[in-house]
């Protein structure tokens, strides 16, 4: 899973004599549905090799051989994009697959390249998931699709329950506060690991689960602005693994993400309808994104239409044309015009948001934008 702290590792790696192989490939199977993600990595390693250094080709040779075996070997696990970082003289490779598009690229430098990966983390929402007791407490980062444990604070002298005589003479009513103050003590620690975690990781969204009372407890001693972050809670117990945990918070995701949906789409066709910066219905949005005005895409969850892509620049259209009218090259009709729009709004640099469902999007034909100017 993607984290900042190991990027950032990684962008201090550097490679003095040697080179790293920075690859960024539209793996899609909607947009690639007889696997041209191949002959898009080929076309691109031929123009890459063609354009640097014979030295230098030499060098990553290694790199290059290795990422086609892995592309052409590996392609059930793929999901949308996929990012591979490489240096065989550094013996150094990571793979991301990543649950959005990516725009294709190859990139041969002293150091990786991994902007467009920070840029995932900077615009697509993180949900960090705390699960806790009186004497535990497990640290978990949701994101694009995936759950990570990332650490655990445990505290392991707190007293167990008051048992008749009292707790080393202690009276019940003492016992109990004094089992109270340690579970205090323990719950501080929780709060300063999570308040750094949401700081390191720049996380705005926080899920707390486990009992009833450990939920509550935790809610009363949050400072304002962790508790301002807060959006759900949930009940699990706390061996639970990561995929159970997952599934728990999967629900409170999901009500949050709807509400929000619901906020983005009233704001689009509001502002759509007063012309201010926004569009719906397909063919505007693909003007737009022709014209590289596009700063949002929005579009319901299996949108699909058929439409036509030039061969040689890539402009798309509703319009049955035989001629680019951009490059004057031959176009193909094409039956995924929704996902080539989404693929060519992440080249443009805009984000991309997919409503699940939202019967006033579809009424509005199902994708609009919100423009740069």
């Amino acid at each position: 899973m993607l984290n900042r702290e190991e990027l950032e590792e990684i962008a201090t790696l550097q490679a003095n004599s040697s080179y790293f192989v920075s690859l960024y490939l539209n793996v899609n199977p909607m947009t690639n549905a007889k696997g041209d993600y191949v002959i898009h990595f080929k076309n691109m390693l031929k123009n890459a090799s063609e354009g640097t250094d014979k030295a230098v080709v030499k060098k990553i040779k290694g790199d290059l051989e290795k990422i086609e075996s892995f592309i052409v070997s590996n392609k059930r696990q793929f999901k949308k994009g996929l990012a591979i970082l490489s240096s065989s003289e550094k013996s150094f490779w990571k793979e991301y697959h990543l649950a959005v598009p990516v725009k294709n690229g190859i990139i041969i430098d002293k150091t990786p390249y991994i902007e467009p990966l920070l840029g995932i983390l900077d615009n697509y929402q993180r949900y960090a998931a705390l699960l806790v007791d009186k004497e535990s407490a497990r640290l978990f980062l949701v994101h694009l699709g995936e759950i990570e444990e990332y650490g655990e604070v445990r505290t392991s002298d707190i007293p167990g329950k008051h048992k008749r005589g009292g707790w080393f003479s202690l009276s019940g009513h003492r016992f109990e506060r004094h089992i109270d103050y340690h579970v205090g003590l323990h719950l501080k620690d929780v709060m300063k690991k999570l308040d750094s975690f949401l700081a390191e990781e720049k996380i705005n969204r926080v899920i707390i689960g486990g009992s009833g009372e450990a939920v509550a407890r935790v809610r009363e001693m949050l400072p304002k602005v962790i508790g301002e972050k807060v959006m759900g809670t949930f009940h699990a117990e706390m061996f639970a693994n990561n995929n159970e945990v997952f599934e728990k918070v999967k629900p409170v995701i999901s009500e949050f993400e709807n509400k929000k949906q619901k906020k983005t789409v009233s704001e689009l066709l509001a502002m759509a309808m007063k012309r201010e910066n926004a569009v719906i219905g397909l063919e505007d949005v693909l003007n737009a994104l022709q014209e590289g005005r596009v700063m949002k895409l929005v579009f319901i969850k299996d949108f699909k239409d058929s439409g036509y892509a030039c061969k040689h620049c890539r402009y798309l259209t509703k319009q049955k044309v035989s001629l680019c009218p951009y490059c004057n090259s031959e176009m193909e009709e094409v039956s995924y015009l929704g996902d080539l729009a989404a693929q060519r709004a992440v080249e443009n640099g805009a984000l991309v948001e997919i409503i699940s469902d939202n019967k006033e999007l579809s009424n509005a034909g199902g994708i609009g934008a919100f423009l740069r100017f």
